[in-house]
């Protein structure tokens, strides 16, 4: 026997049963009142009430209160080069006729992200994947007014855009510092998921922790350096919305998901989000304001390096435990003129630890034209210093 088939019977009689009793004391009583109680009579109520009250009003709730009228919708149109079908478009009809130019069509392709308010005059942070190369963008506020947006810098490899819209007192975020975010605390995660800010023209709120932090990922030709992993979900549209702490600063912005999913449109919170950190924001902000987003060319570096305890060293029999071997300098290149040599090992850039390609290749890719880098090497047992400008 089905048990969900059971459990349903047994209620069913269960109800039934039950209105037969109703019915029969109803005729006993028949014409008197029943008199509804607007207060009860057990004790102690007023004050468990009033401490339920209370705790619902918190911190979470607060934060969430003050952040909410900064959060934008935002619905993009792009449109996209597409080939147009050809019937005589084939290897046959071109052997005899010779080759057909090619016809194309542009086609609108529509968008939607999140984002938030950072100034009282209108600029606005989100995803270069949300703004990307739209031809028109448009801006939903919490008030449901619509804005005409406009793009005043975008990084493709970084993935953050800075929008404008026209208008003056509009409420807008704190940013925080990410550096002193703490695995484990309390994180809320704001936006327009699936759209749904155009039914009230509210952002939709969710909740979880800090999971991880300063996680390096590569995807889709975009570099992202030191993402804050949380499990407060994010779903499709809550890309470019803030990631706040409890006291409703934002400390990212909204961007990926792992899914399971196999295409964008049906990928779905699992628990594991990113966020860009944004103290990492702030400088590319600072640069799109400056028009200063040249970023430099790492070939000309001209550096080989092995890791530690890789194949590679294994082949050239090194034997070190942390830094990078250096294994080749191109000749004229910014290491050479600079005093490198094989044999040094790199141990810090900028201050920063590096014992892998992969931290190597993040500071590398977040260089611009007229940084400097500073090396720590150690040479011989000695510790060597040595700048490179690009």
């Amino acid at each position: 026997m089905n048990p969900k088939i059971t459990i349903l019977g047994l209620v069913i009689v269960f109800l039934f049963n039950g209105t037969g009793c109703s019915a029969k004391e109803s005729s006993s009583y028949g014409q008197k009142p029943v008199k509804i109680y607007e207060e009860s009579n057990l004790p102690q109520r007023d004050s468990v009430s009033n401490s339920l009250n209370l705790s619902r009003r918190n911190a979470i709730t607060r934060a969430v209160e003050m952040a909410s009228p900064a959060v934008v919708g935002i619905n993009v149109m792009q449109y996209v080069k597409v080939p147009v079908w050809d019937p005589f478009d084939d290897p046959i009809f071109e052997y005899f006729f010779g080759k057909r130019q090619r016809r194309y069509r542009m086609y609108p392709v529509k968008g939607l992200g999140s984002g938030f308010l950072i100034s009282p005059d209108g600029y606005i942070l989100t995803n270069y994947h949300v703004s990307g190369d739209a031809s028109e963008i448009i801006v939903t506020t919490t008030d449901g007014k619509k804005h005409k947006a406009k793009v005043v810098g975008s990084d493709e490899l970084s993935d953050i855009a800075l929008l404008k819209i026209e208008g003056e007192n509009f409420p807008y975020l704190k940013l925080g510092n990410s550096d002193d975010v703490i695995v484990g605390e309390w994180v809320i995660a704001l936006g327009n998921p699936f759209g749904l800010f155009d039914l009230n023209s509210k952002p939709t709120v969710t909740v979880g922790v800090v999971s991880n932090k300063g996680v390096n990922l590569m995807l889709d030709n975009k570099y992202y350096k030191g993402m804050i992993q949380t499990d407060a979900a994010i779903s499709s549209g809550n890309s470019g919305g803030p990631l706040i702490n409890s006291l409703g600063e934002v400390i990212g912005i909204n961007t990926m998901i792992y899914s399971t999913a196999t295409s964008s449109s049906g990928a779905g919170s699992i628990g594991i989000g990113w966020a860009i950190p944004i103290n990492r924001v702030k400088k590319i902000i600072n640069r799109f304001v400056t028009n200063k987003l040249n970023r430099a060319n790492i070939n000309r570096l001209g550096l080989g390096v092995v890791e530690p305890n890789s194949e590679e060293a294994q082949l050239y029999r090194l034997n070190f435990e942390q830094g990078l071997f250096v294994v080749e300098i191109k000749r004229n290149s910014l290491a050479d003129k600079a005093g490198f040599q094989v044999g040094d090992v790199i141990i810090e850039i900028n201050g920063e630890k590096v014992n892998s390609i992969e931290e190597f290749k993040s500071i590398l890719l977040d260089t611009f034209e007229g940084d400097v880098l500073n090396f720590k090497l150690s040479r011989n047992d000695r510790i060597i210093n040595l700048k490179i400008e690009f």
